[in-house]
């Protein structure tokens, strides 16, 4: 799965005020982690529960993908 934006997070709609999405689920092992501060294109993100880190990439759509780093 590294290398490649390949996850694609359906839940991650929602979005604070800034426009910047506020949770997603982990592509690893799906556990739901809110983001407080929001989250966006090129943010680096880490899973609460399993520990693994992830790039993300908006797409034009809107729609969370993510990258394991």
């Amino acid at each position: 799965m590294a290398g490649d934006y390949d996850f694609d997070d359906d839940d991650a709609k929602e979005t604070t005020k800034g426009g910047s999405l506020k949770e997603f689920d982990c592509p690893g092992c799906d556990a739901n982690n809110p983001v407080h501060d929001g989250f966006g294109d090129g943010d680096e993100l880490r899973c609460n529960y399993c520990g693994c880190e992830y790039k993300v990439k908006i797409s034009a759509e809107g729609r969370a993908k993510f990258k394991e780093i």
